[in-house]
């Protein structure tokens, strides 16, 4: 049996963040053994891995966070020394509707690998300067609540002022995952991203939901007058930030990934309209009656920005796209895969993996 230099486990790899992390170390990380651990939820889908499903680096386990003995199992079985856990319910939405559940994934089902992972590394000290273990907790730059208009941005020690169940579920988590480290020496990092964009991403969220409605000739729901701010960055700059701090990432530090890279939501639906007509073959202009202003959220957040000056001073990461050319390649992607988009898009996928999965 071949010997892997590293066996990490990635929670939540089925999902849109998830799958492109988990494709980048099993290609670029032949020597590493990469367990997927996902419970397959709505927004987990393993066609977003078909094409490494079979890689020999790699091993697939239907598991939910939240129990904490098969947690436990997955840690001895595959003598897991590493975590990058993405592993969430990530939509502000549904936590306003259901925040019990956001509460019990995002900081019970952290709180279980946290301590499978203190149990299982009983010495997790350095050795010549270097830790064999890690914890790696994927976060959101929503704990730190939200900007004025006024050009500030979001730093490491931004002070935490959550503003929705979901970061507030996310927050506590990454309380949880520092206090595991200052007193247990477990050794963590974390990192806190803005939005992110590209393919596989469940069609809820704006992006691949307006391009799906434009292509369809449905309406684009635009909260209030479309002015919140958000930093936007191409998912796979984040996943190769994830590779950069994994590496080279100081123990307990925390780093702050965004694109440098803001757009009104009005400004950005606008650019979208504009590449999706053009490459479906409409004269400009066409779907912009599409667009309709509805009753704006709960708590909707004014402006998100990140400064990820530190990650680039510190470990030479950069964002590789400007936005125009990130979202020609997403719009892309989502018309030239319709067949992925109409079986997420109707529940198909979940269907198949209950029925998969249900005698397991």
């Amino acid at each position: 049996m071949k010997e892997f230099r590293r066996n990490i486990l990635i929670t939540g790899g089925a999902g849109f963040i998830g799958s492109h992390v988990i494709r980048r170390f099993i290609n670029n990380y032949p020597q590493y053994r990469i367990i997927n651990a996902d419970s397959l939820t709505y927004a987990g889908n393993l066609a977003n891995l078909e094409d490494v499903k079979d890689a020999s680096n790699y091993i697939f386990v239907k598991a939910d966070i939240c129990n904490f003995e098969l947690m436990q199992d997955i840690f001895h079985k595959y003598n897991i020394d590493s975590v990058i856990h993405l592993a969430a319910e990530s939509h502000v939405d549904r936590s306003i509707k259901d925040p019990f559940a956001f509460a019990h994934t995002n900081i019970m089902g952290t709180l279980n690998l946290l301590e499978a992972a203190k149990r299982t590394w009983k010495n997790s000290e350095a050795v010549n300067g270097e830790y064999r273990n890690l914890f790696y907790h994927v976060s959101t730059d929503e704990v730190y609540g939200d900007l004025d208009f006024d050009g500030t941005l979001f730093t490491e020690s931004t002070a935490y002022d959550p503003h929705s169940p979901y970061s507030a579920s996310k927050a506590s988590s990454d309380h949880f995952v520092r206090a595991y480290h200052d007193t247990y020496n477990l050794p963590i990092v974390i990192s806190n991203c803005s939005n992110n964009y590209g393919s596989h991403q469940f069609p809820e969220k704006l992006i691949p939901l307006f391009i799906n409605n434009i292509r369809h000739n449905k309406p684009l729901p635009v909260y209030g007058k479309g002015e919140n701010v958000r930093d936007w960055l191409w998912v796979n700059d984040h996943a190769r930030a994830i590779d950069v701090i994994f590496h080279e990432g100081k123990i307990r530090e925390t780093y702050n990934i965004g694109g440098f890279n803001e757009w009104t939501n009005i400004d950005l639906i606008k650019v979208i309209i504009k590449t999706v007509d053009r490459l479906l073959g409409r004269a400009e202009g066409t779907s912009d009656n599409l667009i309709t202003y509805v009753t704006d959220r709960a708590g909707h957040d004014l402006r998100y920005a990140i400064d990820s000056t530190k990650l680039k001073n510190e470990l030479g990461w950069k964002p590789s796209l400007q936005f125009e050319e990130g979202i020609e390649i997403t719009v892309k992607w989502y018309l030239e895969n319709q067949k992925w988009l109409d079986n997420v898009t109707s529940g198909d996928y979940q269907r198949y993996y209950d029925n998969m999965y249900r005698d397991r």
